[in-house]
């Protein structure tokens, strides 16, 4: 609870109650509600102290909102949630204490804690709920890029590297062999941090050549349970030649499916054009017989 606020004495009535605890997680910049939810009955604003908190320990300024009789009161806010944060008031008097959080960025990742009192013949919290913010932002498609070698030499080693940018938090990265589905050890990994508090990546792998190589570069965000692939395949073929592909997985889809579209509106067009010539073509025929008729 805050601490220099006037109603905590000894003087009301402690109950305790179970927490409900929620796992909220948002994308950076976006606004994210808190969930508090009461299921009783019978409230009237000027008799509710509604209190949002930051539950860890080692913060020095712990209010986030203050809902005092109805009113809102700033007075003990930290300074880093002024003008950032919103009740619903439709929905107060009927139990829904959640709080929007605007434009949340990575220091806005805590346990939060809502606190609700009400005022009768004594005060007494008639619920509490914790609420986890954490924060994520989806990594950009990986762009795989290699081999490099200096030969065409079976055996020797070869570089492949793999980048993706603007996520959080920090992913993991995985190099796989596809044609045994094992993982292999980079050679390099970079974890590069932006003003924007978001992160690009930098993976390089050294293996050696082989006549078939399938090679997949994955990274994961585990907040979002999102993993991105890039993969590379090379085949030997049986005239001894080789044939090398890159595919981005979940990119190709989209590109085929664009294509797909815009061949069907190219063939509607062709046809709306022949039969507008056919039909000008069968109507000067007609005009022609009438004048000779």
């Amino acid at each position: 609870f805050p601490h220099n606020l006037p109603f905590f004495s000894l003087s009301f009535n402690l109950v305790v109650i179970a927490l409900e605890e929620k796992i909220i997680v948002s994308k950076l910049g976006d606004n994210a509600t808190l969930s508090c939810i009461y299921l009783g009955r019978d409230l009237h604003l000027k008799n509710l102290r509604v209190y949002w908190q930051i539950a860890d320990d080692q913060e020095e300024c712990s209010v986030v909102h203050a809902l005092i009789s109805g009113q809102d009161n700033e007075s003990e806010q930290c300074i880093h949630f002024k003008n950032r944060t919103r009740l619903f008031w439709d929905r107060l008097e009927n139990g829904d204490f959640s709080l929007l959080l605007l434009n949340v960025s990575q220091s806005d990742e805590h346990r939060y804690k809502c606190v609700v009192l009400q005022k009768t013949e004594y005060t007494r919290v008639i619920h509490q709920a914790e609420v986890v913010l954490s924060l994520a932002a989806s990594y950009s498609q990986p762009i795989l890029s290699g081999p490099i070698r200096n030969s065409d030499n079976t055996g020797e080693e070869v570089t492949f590297s793999c980048r993706s940018g603007n996520g959080y938090p920090k992913p993991n990265v995985y190099w796989i062999n596809k044609t045994d589905n094992s993982h292999l050890r980079p050679s390099e990994l970079k974890i590069i941090p932006h003003t924007n508090g978001t992160y690009s990546v930098f993976s390089t792998l050294k293996v050696k050549a082989a006549s078939n190589m399938q090679i997949e570069c994955s990274i994961e965000n585990k907040i979002l349970q999102e993993n991105l692939s890039a993969n590379y395949t090379q085949q030997k073929q049986s005239n001894g030649s080789s044939t090398e592909s890159h595919k981005n997985l979940g990119k190709n889809g989209q590109g085929a499916q664009a294509a797909g579209i815009v061949s069907i509106v190219i063939l509607i067009g062709l046809l709306v054009v022949l039969t507008c010539w056919l039909w000008r073509r069968r109507s000067s025929k007609r005009v022609s017989y009438a004048g000779n008729e």
